[in-house]
């Protein structure tokens, strides 16, 4: 099975590889976890949840919304497990082209980030809005491309009913199951920049696929909330809230191919 997919990655020339996933730290114990179903996902993530706000909020900053959603399905031993949804972004798109990532967009005008969550998977994956029990938030996301930020918005359905990829926005579907992102060598981190202020970008290699960045990170975030391991620092969890103001990727690094 070949791991990790084509995308494009801003790699400076300053970096070195990270630490272990949450759930693989030393003294974590996986036989304690508990059992990962739609009942953990609304214990860990009720509806009165709300996130830990980005700095760049207070800057009049541009939110935008995601939806992490999650259902049941048969794994690989046909048994039902957990799984999320991903979108794999089509290759035309102006920004982010051919990435891995949660289904979102922009929240309209006065629009709520959970209205918009849901809204955008509609218009992305045909997921009709009443079936999502939406849920509570993870912790905000400050995106260093164009310091904006992301309000995660946490949702289930029971069964993942049949999706169609809008072919505008859309390249794929991927309803992948949280036992193979917890996988051993499925996660890594690297930290980018030198040793006085690195910044650690997180990576889940899948198969044909590589998830990184923004959804990386908020999935490191979920998955480490549902099986009790700690996620870390605030710096951790939003990585680019420690970038000065008017900081950008240095686009000579965009071409760049891991």
């Amino acid at each position: 099975m070949s791991r990790g997919g084509p995308q494009f990655i801003p790699r400076p020339d300053i970096w070195e590889p990270g630490r272990p996933a949450p759930w693989q730290e030393e003294g974590f114990d996986p036989g304690a976890a508990p059992e990962l179903d739609l009942a953990r996902v609304r214990e860990v993530f009720p509806p009165e949840r709300r996130g830990r706000t980005s700095p760049v909020a207070a800057d009049g900053a541009a939110p935008s919304a995601v939806l992490v959603l999650f259902s049941m399905a048969p794994g690989s031993d046909g048994r039902d497990c957990l799984h999320v949804l991903l979108t794999r972004r089509s290759w035309g798109l102006r920004t982010h082209s051919g990435e891995v990532s949660f289904p979102g967009g922009r929240c309209d005008l006065g629009e709520s980030p959970r209205n918009a969550a849901v809204r955008e998977a509609w218009e992305e994956t045909g997921l009709e809005p009443g079936l999502v029990e939406t849920l509570g938030e993870l912790d905000h996301l400050t995106t260093v491309t164009r310091r904006a930020y992301i309000v995660p918005q946490v949702g289930i359905v029971e069964r993942l009913p049949e999706l169609r990829a809008n072919p505008v926005e859309v390249d794929q579907l991927l309803d992948v199951p949280v036992a193979e992102l917890l996988s051993p060598g499925v996660f890594r981190e690297e930290q980018w920049g030198n040793r006085a202020q690195p910044r650690p970008i997180y990576f889940f290699e899948l198969e044909d696929n590589t998830v990184w960045g923004a959804t990386a990170a908020l999935l490191r975030q979920a998955l480490s909330l549902l099986v009790g391991a700690d996620p870390g620092t605030l710096a951790d969890l939003d990585p680019a809230r420690l970038e000065p103001k008017g900081y950008r990727i240095d686009p000579r690094y965009r071409n760049n191919v891991v």
